[in-house]
């Protein structure tokens, strides 16, 4: 058993594409028309982490309950943490593609950690090792 999804609301799907796959390095899993429960058009998109088993489909905010959730998916908290390997490399490959972050590395007993926030204004850890 694992977790094969979660979702990010994200207030347009070609941006957020260009946010997860262009600035983190992600792969663009699947791009593909499909339709909303009641038959209006939509896109299924997912994106990954290079090896990673646990997409992130970006799902189009649609209506006035999903429209607040941009960026606030857990209340103004850390609510996703990408591991990397090499923290300095992916922090500064990150700097230079436009990340915004929003705390300086600090050490932690977890790892080296610093706080960013994603293309809709969601705060995620970047996680290294000690």
């Amino acid at each position: 058993m694992h977790v094969e999804l979660v979702t990010i609301v994200v207030a347009e799907y070609d941006p957020a594409i260009d946010f997860f796959v262009g600035c983190l390095g992600f792969d663009l899993i699947e791009d593909s028309p499909s339709l909303t429960n009641d038959g209006r058009p939509k896109r299924w998109v997912v994106v990954r982490p290079p090896a990673g088993s646990t997409g992130i489909l970006l799902a189009r905010a649609d209506g006035d309950l999903q429209l607040p959730a941009i960026g606030n998916q857990v209340a103004g908290r850390v609510g996703f943490f990408l591991r990397v390997e090499d923290f300095s490399g992916a922090y500064h490959r990150m700097l230079s593609a436009g990340v915004r972050f929003v705390t300086e590395p600090r050490d932690e007993p977890y790892g080296r950690v610093a706080v960013f926030l994603d293309i809709s204004g969601n705060r995620w850890d970047l996680l290294g090792p000690s």
